[in-house]
């Protein structure tokens, strides 16, 4: 199982710095201790798994579909609905990206389903009340569950490549989890691992699925994406910038704020978000116009929200696929509901140095393409100081 050196090394330097952070002793013992000795059970599971299950040797990954795009665009959304289609697709649950190997997964599954037929459900119920607790107060931002299809990038974190480090220290400067089109010695081993994952978790849920995965992070590793799948297929969610980048710089924002860190410890970090936040609309363009022959296609976030039912099947043709009956009954059902769905985690980009005018400069294109013109207030348009 690979495992990024480089990059834990650079957090554990990073980390022995901050002389003064109170939770210092604390992560360096994690760096040092709990992330070695978990890395290595994940290595020996994973090892493992090609012992154990032989037909990993011979499990393909065909015609994968990727949602990428600006976070707060309307992925989640997205994936959501598309992991609808139960019976064509194969996705990550949030449980099982903490277990990377097959092994692990199939025990864990095998352990429900004894807690199913000799204690009635006790220990999934103990879960449940703890998954309530844990992400329940946050769902008005992000909907999270254990049980929930999640990003992608988050089953990478038993190799340390995770953007959840950044999110524990603002540290977009040491560690870069995003521009791994522009990062040739890592591309190829991070992809390596990325599609020993995607082989288990497919055969996990039968062998013979499509992979789905959506991840925003992801819209820095298009190129890589069809590199590693030839075959793959493209979403890209698209939504008024002004709208998605506040919320996105905001919910992370949080994040650090809720680690004890101030806005001098994550100036820098978020400034480097804010030229990523530009760079998740340009790289995914610009990487799939020089890729016509990959099967692509753009969704505006208020189609999808606006007619879901109908920009699903738009979705579903121009991947080269069909919405079986039994699907199309199930989003003719959910239509209504999706179209009142609503972020309540959306802020103004008052709060931040960045201005409308700035945005719109910036990606003139994307607003004479989708005709963006959301309605604001001076007070809106007024950075920080």
């Amino acid at each position: 199982m690979y495992f990024d050196f480089d990059y834990w090394w650079r957090v554990v330097r990073h980390t022995w710095g901050l002389r003064q952070w109170h939770g210092r002793t604390r992560m360096l013992l994690r760096l040092l201790l709990v992330v070695p000795l978990l890395s290595l059970f994940h290595a020996i599971c994973f090892l493992l798994d090609y012992v154990l299950f032989w037909r990993l040797w011979t499990q393909r990954v065909e015609r994968p579909v990727f949602i990428v795009g600006h976070g707060r665009s309307g992925t989640t959304l997205m994936h959501r609905l598309m992991s609808a289609d139960g019976e064509r697709f194969s996705y990550f649950l949030y449980w099982e990206m903490f277990f990377p190997s097959l092994l692990q997964k199939k025990a864990i599954r095998g352990m429900g389903w004894l807690d199913e037929r000799l204690f009635g459900s006790f220990l999934h119920g103990k879960l449940k009340a703890w998954d309530d607790k844990t992400f329940g107060p946050y769902r008005h931002m992000h909907y999270m569950s254990l049980w929930s299809a999640e990003e992608d990038c988050f089953a990478m974190a038993a190799s340390f490549v995770s953007q959840q480090w950044s999110l524990e220290i603002p540290m977009m400067d040491v560690v870069d989890f995003f521009h791994l089109d522009q990062m040739p010695g890592k591309r190829r081993r991070w992809m390596h691992h990325y599609r020993e994952l995607v082989k288990r978790q497919l055969l996990l849920n039968g062998g013979n699925k499509v992979h789905l995965s959506k991840n925003p992070v992801m819209s820095g590793w298009v190129d890589a994406l069809i590199e590693t799948f030839p075959d793959a297929r493209i979403v890209v969610m698209m939504r008024d910038p002004t709208e998605c980048i506040p919320s996105c710089l905001k919910l992370v924002e949080s994040a650090w704020q809720g680690k004890g860190w101030g806005p001098a410890d994550y100036e820098r970090s978020l400034d480097m978000l804010t030229e990523t936040s530009f760079e998740s609309f340009d790289n995914p363009r610009r990487v799939l116009a020089s890729h016509p022959e990959t099967p692509q296609c753009v969704v505006d976030y208020r189609d999808l929200t606006g007619a879901p039912r109908e920009t699903l099947h738009a979705v579903y043709q121009a991947l080269g696929m069909s919405v079986t009956g039994e699907f199309d009954q199930w989003l003719l059902a959910q239509a209504e509901r999706e179209k009142k769905h609503n972020s309540k985690f959306e802020y103004s980009l008052g709060e931040f140095r960045l201005t409308r005018a700035e945005i719109r400069q910036r990606l003139a294109d994307f607003y004479d393409i989708y005709q963006w013109d959301s309605a604001t207030t001076d007070d809106e348009d007024k950075p920080n100081a």
